[in-house]
């Protein structure tokens, strides 16, 4: 019997799509850097079902792609182009199957929308942290397999920190069951710790234990604008401490990328009576609202603006306020598509090194691409900034890229290298980042990764060329 048949057989024919037409969706990502062709999308509607999937492939020596919202930025959930692999999209495993109030935790599907598992939370008075521009579209399991980030790193940390259990389907079809919402069992090894980053390249995650936080009744949301990037630095550290570090979210935008925004969305406008050279978006945790938490942080404000760090602020009165503010952040990538797209770079180094490296790494861009024009956005709070480079304007924006883009990403690596930092601090590796794995991880992290990569699933078929492809590594070192 042939696989394809095997295969509907499990998930019932409507689940298992084979026409271009109907793949279309599942093979380009979500920047347009990579189309893949797939011998069959398939839609388990099950754990059990993900493993028997799982285990026909192994069977048959198919390649298997894992694929939540296909929102990688990387390529790390696009099939090539052999018509060879199999997309297994988890779109259909979207139950919240517990939320306990009590312990705070969640247990859910893979498939579950990110959007979806905050709204489910916010019904029962609690909270989960993990938030980014992507959320209506995005998966759990694919934000747990790449270790997203977003913006509340600050607080609560990269989803990693967000994991209490987890159920996976390994390479063999096996099922590991570790879906415990305990808050400490420290019995051997952290399993689940594996597939959290992994890229879909060591499993399958089809289910998850999350933790929860009970909500907040208020945040307190300003717009501020800063000297410069050390300023910004400066003022994150004093903020936290007057706070009693209930900073959650601090953001900043240059003023080219706002720039870039006002011009998109007309109505869009800066919150600010003037436009200044740096800004940043701040939020943080009122726990009671009794006036208390927001009247600490405006009287920090202003002692800030006394001392010259600050050169003007704004803070939000109402919800309908907050939203828009935010949607001047959210906005920034899809202003530069309309610019025609960016050279990407999604960089971290110690925050006390941040201001020296968007400086130095300005000075490197405009010395060798003076016409390039600059978008410096991110994570201030967690010591990520996206550095996004844009063709000149009038210039064709593909030619401009695929010519100078590996050259200019070179530069920009090599100087977050250069202080400790890091070439990938939460978009992850996929297709688009192999080489630079390579270059910059040590020698002996790099062989224990093939090590385990190798020992679970030995004929590379889980998520083949992503991340760490062991038959591909003696190419990147040469």
């Amino acid at each position: 019997m042939e696989p394809l048949t095997r295969l509907a057989e499990v998930v019932g024919p409507s689940h298992l799509i084979t026409e271009s037409e109907q793949t279309l969706r599942y093979v380009i990502d979500e920047r347009s850097l990579y189309k893949g062709r797939p011998l069959a999308v398939i839609r388990p509607g099950s754990t059990s079902e993900v493993s028997q999937v799982v285990s026909l492939c192994d069977e048959y020596d198919i390649g298997m792609v894992p694929q939540g919202g296909n929102t990688s930025y990387c390529g790390g959930a696009t099939p090539d182009d052999s018509g060879q692999q199999i997309v297994i999209s988890l779109e259909r495993l979207n139950r919240i199957r517990n939320i306990d109030t009590t312990a705070c935790t969640m247990v859910l599907d893979a498939g579950v929308v990110l959007h979806d598992v905050h709204e489910a939370a916010r019904k029962q008075g609690l909270f989960f942290p993990l938030s980014m521009g992507s959320e209506g579209s995005c998966q759990i399991g694919g934000n747990l397999s790449t270790n997203a980030g977003g913006v509340s790193v600050l607080k609560y940390g990269m989803a990693r920190e967000l994991v209490l259990g987890l159920k996976v389907v390994l390479p063999n079809g096996h099922v590991l069951d570790q879906l415990s919402a305990l808050r400490k069992d420290n019995t051997g090894y952290d399993l689940k710790q594996l597939f959290i980053g992994a890229e879909g390249t060591l499993g399958i995650i089809t289910q998850a234990a999350l933790r929860l936080y009970p909500d907040v009744p208020v945040y307190g949301t300003a717009w501020v604008a800063v000297t410069d990037m050390e300023a910004a630095c400066t003022l994150l550290a004093k903020l936290r401490a007057a706070s009693g570090d209930t900073l959650t979210s601090f953001e900043y935008m240059s003023l080219p990328s706002l720039e870039y925004v006002f011009g998109h969305f007309e109505k869009t406008k800066c919150p600010l009576s003037a436009m200044f050279g740096h800004h940043i978006l701040m939020e943080w945790a009122i726990l009671k609202e009794d006036g208390q938490g927001r009247a600490m942080m405006e009287a920090a404000l202003e002692e800030a603006l006394n001392e010259g760090l600050v050169l003007d602020a704004v803070v939000a009165q109402t919800s309908t306020q907050r939203q828009s503010l935010w949607q001047i952040r959210e906005s920034i990538p899809e202003a530069e598509k309309h610019l025609g797209g960016s050279i990407k770079h999604d960089v971290s180094v110690p925050i006390s090194d941040l201001s020296n490296y968007v400086t130095r790494a300005q000075a490197l861009v405009n010395a060798s691409w003076p016409d390039a024009r600059l978008s410096i956005y991110g994570h201030v709070g967690d010591g990520n900034v996206h550095f996004n480079v844009l063709p000149p304007i009038n210039s064709h924006s593909e030619r401009f890229k695929s010519t100078h883009g590996i050259n200019i990403s070179h530069v920009l690596h090599e100087l977050a290298y250069e202080l400790n930092g890091s070439f990938s601090a939460e978009h992850g590796i996929g297709k688009l980042k192999k080489r630079l794995l390579v270059r910059y991880s040590q020698p002996v992290a790099l062989d224990l990764m093939q090590t385990i990569k190798q020992s679970l699933d030995p004929k590379g078929l889980m998520n083949p060329g992503k991340l760490v492809d062991c038959r591909e590594q003696s190419e990147y070192r040469s």
